[in-house]
């Protein structure tokens, strides 16, 4: 078993939200008849019975089920001076069950970008002092103040000239890592859907109307995060998740990752890999053999968007078949995304997704031992 992240056995980071705290935040956000302090009393309480779960679990790295927001992204991004939440982008999201029409909020850059606080530090210390684990700590990807709403969306008053952007995109993620580096964090995840989206041939039209090319994105992306991250502290393991849209168990693009695949093992700078393989519309495991021999790949084998348990053998045979393009002691397993990337949720129960994060344990003991 590895005794750094990412851990054999890994997850996302979101975990369904109990039901008092959904109402305590309805009670705040909805109805303004608690204070903001005393949602955060919920927040706590939440945070602790997840972390005693995930513990129980037997996973090693341990998040507050990102408890405290409402979307993976917007909740961090709208901290920074600079950015505005205005309307959305309306997407399609396909499932099991049917499509499901989702207009994201997108994020506005309407003036120059500062990071005049710390965002997610308070958070982390609480973590930290409710588990004997690794505390990780999940943050969206610098590319999301850029891919959705593009150059359109970017005050050209501010930056004429987009790579002023860029350059203080990486700055604001540099102090925040800096403070997050500070208080003792040494696992960080950023969650990148763009990345996926650019394996999908109508996302990638789509960037192409916005004026984008789809082709040389993914490197400027690479080195927009790669900037991000240069000052962490050698000791910190940091971890990118590729997700193709996860909300309320439907998804938003498709196509495996044979487009970015080059750029992302090997211009990306990164520890770890988290990748969806939980079905077909992530593709084959061929991409990995771009894979160097210092990056660990988690293997998203577990679906989070339906409530069926996957076959232990099954998930044995699929890692089995990832090996023969990157070594097994390269490989680790998780699902393939959070059980709750936004408040909502995904549609399965509380025990499902109890059951399939013992279902990767398990496995993952089997399989290298531990």
């Amino acid at each position: 078993m590895r005794t750094r992240p990412p851990f054999r056995a890994d997850h996302v980071g979101s975990f369904l939200r109990p039901q008092a705290l959904l109402e305590a935040r309805d009670r705040h956000f909805k109805a303004n008849q608690i204070t903001r302090a005393q949602l955060r009393e919920v927040e706590d309480r939440a945070i602790r019975e997840i972390v005693r779960l995930q513990e129980s679990w037997g996973l090693q790295g341990i998040t507050d089920g990102e408890y405290r927001r409402t979307y993976f992204h917007v909740d961090f991004l709208e901290q920074l001076e600079g950015v505005e939440v205005k309307g959305g982008i309306a997407v399609k999201f396909h499932g099991a069950a049917g499509d499901v029409d989702f207009a994201p909020p997108v994020m506005h850059v309407t003036g120059k970008l500062r990071h005049v606080k710390p965002i997610q530090v308070a958070d982390f210390e609480f973590l930290k002092s409710v588990t004997t684990r690794t505390p990780k700590v999940t943050i969206p990807s610098p590319t999301m103040l850029h891919f959705r709403g593009g150059r359109g969306a970017i005050s050209r008053e501010a930056y004429p000239d987009l790579e002023d952007f860029y350059a203080d995109v990486a700055r604001c993620y540099r102090d925040e890592i800096r403070q997050l580096a500070g208080a003792g964090c040494r696992y960080l995840q950023l969650d990148d859907t763009n990345l996926a989206y650019l394996c999908d041939p109508k996302m990638r039209a789509g960037a192409k109307q916005r004026g984008d090319d789809p082709d040389e994105l993914p490197r400027r992306y690479a080195r927009l995060i790669n900037a991000a991250i240069a000052e962490k502290p050698a000791d910190m393991t940091v971890g990118v998740h590729l997700c193709r849209g996860n909300f309320q168990s439907a998804w938003a693009a498709e196509g495996g990752y044979e487009p970015v695949a080059e750029v992302l093992f090997n211009e990306l700078k990164v520890d770890g890999y988290f990748l969806e393989y939980d079905d077909a519309r992530s593709g084959d495991f061929g991409p990995l053999r771009f894979v160097p021999k210092d990056r660990i790949v988690v293997l998203g084998l577990v679906t989070t968007k339906l409530g069926s348990l996957e076959s232990k053998d099954d998930l044995k045979r699929r890692i089995e078949q990832a090996a023969r393009h990157v070594p097994l002691e390269q490989l680790c397993l998780s699902p393939q995304c959070g059980f709750s990337s936004t408040v909502h949720g995904n549609q399965l129960a509380v025990e499902a997704q109890a059951a399939k994060i013992r279902l990767v344990v398990e496995t993952a003991r089997e399989v290298w031992g531990g």
